[in-house]
């Protein structure tokens, strides 16, 4: 099947060639990680100064490849004098020693090194140690809403929309096709329950499992609303399960290394400071979400579209936080250099009560910065309300802030 570029990690990975830093790709499995590689070599291979070195350890091809010594003398034996040589090395965590070689490499004149890992074996926060500091770390995520729409070969519209919020942003989905749900949700079915065996069970050789489903269908349940480790533990207990706050912080802590949570965390804005405690959850992808939530999404829209706001944000380049007032809350406060945003999610403004709810409240803030109200009203068109932006969330999804 042909591959489709993501144009958006094509860019940032083009970026950082040439500076002497390994680039790393890293994010939830299924992602797409390998293609986005995969990608990069249909783009480069024709170059006329180029070398492609590219080495896929899920291929059988390359299992003499047990540890770096091997690797080097593959490499060596690869390399070509004169050309810029890129070494591309998928699933390195299956080479013994692999850090060796690539910290190595990485100073070679004329070369670049791109890297992709499993989060089972190795973590994110793990790299600093391993590499030296020596890296960028490109987070890829699901599919965007217009990626999206390319992948399946999709129009814009409220169907597709529908189909987007529903179904998630797995590139996967592509080879299965959204016509029939009972395929797409076995799709999600094995991805969950590979990321929960092998990125969370295996990884932490947790024995707890009841536990550890009825947590991650907490959390899903509760998509955008605080919880804090401690209110959760309280609640397992009334449910009659005796969890302590310090398992409930580490088998959040698991879920996020993985990819397959997102937490943001509470901004006072009045005071311009982090707050402690009770963030909010998101999911990595809200497909993933919904199959472990099940049932019809008419019953939890805001949630889900809470929740792709906030991914889109992220992948708009914000740090994003949980805004609080001291008469209520901002659902997201969104910063990057130089720009600050305000951000509140509502499925419809569809009466006085609901608009005076989400207008009012970002109208309390007296700073000058952007303030935006996203929704999925119909026949919206981007407007402005006393100094509050209102847009639909599908001009956002394609269009930004």
């Amino acid at each position: 099947m042909k591959i489709i570029s993501r144009k958006d990690y094509a860019k940032r990975i083009d970026a950082w060639l040439g500076k002497e830093q390994i680039i790393v790709l890293v994010g939830q499995r299924r992602v797409g990680k390998s293609f986005v590689m995969k990608d990069f070599v249909a783009r480069h291979k024709e170059e006329p100064d180029s070398n492609i070195i590219y080495i896929d350890k899920e291929k059988k091809t390359f299992n003499f490849i047990r540890n770096y010594e091997d690797l080097n003398a593959y490499i060596d034996e690869h390399l070509v004098a004169d050309s810029h040589n890129y070494i591309l090395i998928d699933e390195v965590q299956d080479i013994e020693g692999w850090e060796h070689s690539v910290r190595s490499y990485r100073t070679e004149e004329d070369t670049d090194v791109i890297i992709t890992g499993s989060n089972s074996k190795m973590l994110s926060g793990e790299l600093s140690t391993l590499l030296g500091g020596r890296y960028e770390e490109i987070h890829i995520q699901s599919l965007s809403y217009l990626e999206f729409l390319e992948f399946h070969a999709l129009e814009d519209s409220e169907e597709s929309l529908w189909q987007y919020l529903n179904y998630g942003g797995l590139p996967g989905l592509r080879n299965i096709g959204l016509d029939n749900e009972d395929m797409v949700n076995e799709y999600l079915s094995g991805v969950f329950n590979t990321i929960m065996l092998k990125d969370v069970i295996e990884r932490h050789t947790i024995r707890n499992i009841p536990f550890l489903n009825n947590l991650i269908a907490f959390m899903a349940d509760t998509v955008g609303k605080l919880n804090s480790a401690s209110s959760i533990a309280k609640y397992m207990k009334s449910q009659g399960l005796d969890i302590s706050t310090n398992v409930v912080l580490n088998y959040m802590s698991y879920f996020g290394e993985a990819f397959l949570t997102y937490s943001a965390g509470r901004y006072d804005i009045h005071g311009k400071k982090l707050l402690e405690s009770n963030d909010k959850c998101y999911f990595g992808d809200v497909g993933l979400r919904n199959f472990i939530v099940g049932g019809e999404r008419t019953n939890d829209i805001e949630k889900v579209m809470e929740n792709v706001v906030y991914l889109h944000l992220l992948r708009l380049g914000y740090e994003v936080k949980v805004g609080q007032l001291r008469a209520g809350e901002i659902d997201f406060v969104c910063s990057k250099t130089g720009k600050k945003a305000y951000v509140q999610v509502s499925y419809l403004i569809a009466n006085d009560e609901t608009r005076k709810r989400e207008f009012g409240n970002l109208r309390l803030i007296a700073d000058d910065y952007p303030k935006y109200v996203i929704s999925a009203s119909p026949l919206l068109k981007r407007s402005d309300d006393e100094g509050v932006t209102h847009i639909h969330i599908r001009e956002f999804l394609k269009n930004g802030l």
